[in-house]
């Protein structure tokens, strides 16, 4: 007498479904890669931050906003332009082993932006002292010119009242 073998024998298993559900769950568990994240350890390795991209960052936002402050974290600025540009580089080469792109160019360019300002100020200081060396009485007061100016605007006043 031959037998035909009942589905989920060990025989042979003619079901599309060989796993069983956990008991108590009325759906099997979830396919892998159908709109689920990967279960840990998945990847070969875990992506991490370029360290240069977060200090680019910082480095960059510290010259920029110490520019309006005191002109000194300003000098900064061209490492961080440095630092940014080197970063993004090294990312864009790692073929997605780093992450960090975001920072490094946020790093570049408020770089950019704090060189930028560095260079107007070194030029707004040359002018300075070009024209102090070069101009006789560039930092006398002339009180003349003051005085009637503040005349002037003295009788403007004086007017509108009349």
């Amino acid at each position: 007498m031959s037998e035909t073998p009942r589905p989920g024998d060990a025989a042979g298993d003619p079901s599309p479904h060989p796993q069983q559900p956990p008991a108590g769950s009325a759906y099997p568990p979830p396919t892998p890669g159908a709109g689920f994240p990967p279960p840990p350890g998945a990847y070969p390795y875990a992506r991490r931050k370029h360290n240069d991209a977060t200090t680019a960052m910082v480095l960059g936002i510290v010259s920029v906003s110490g520019a309006f402050i005191c002109a000194v974290p300003v000098l900064m600025a061209p490492f961080a332009w440095y630092m940014g540009a080197k970063a993004e580089r090294e990312i864009d080469a790692s073929n997605g082993a780093l992450d960090g792109r975001g920072e490094a160019s946020a790093g570049k360019i408020l770089g950019i932006i704090g060189t930028v300002l560095l260079v107007l100020a070194i030029a707004a200081i040359v002018v300075v002292v070009v024209l102090s060396l070069t101009v006789d009485g560039f930092w006398d007061d002339d009180y003349d010119t003051y005085e009637s100016v503040v005349g002037a605007l003295g009788s403007l006043g004086s007017l509108s009242t009349r």
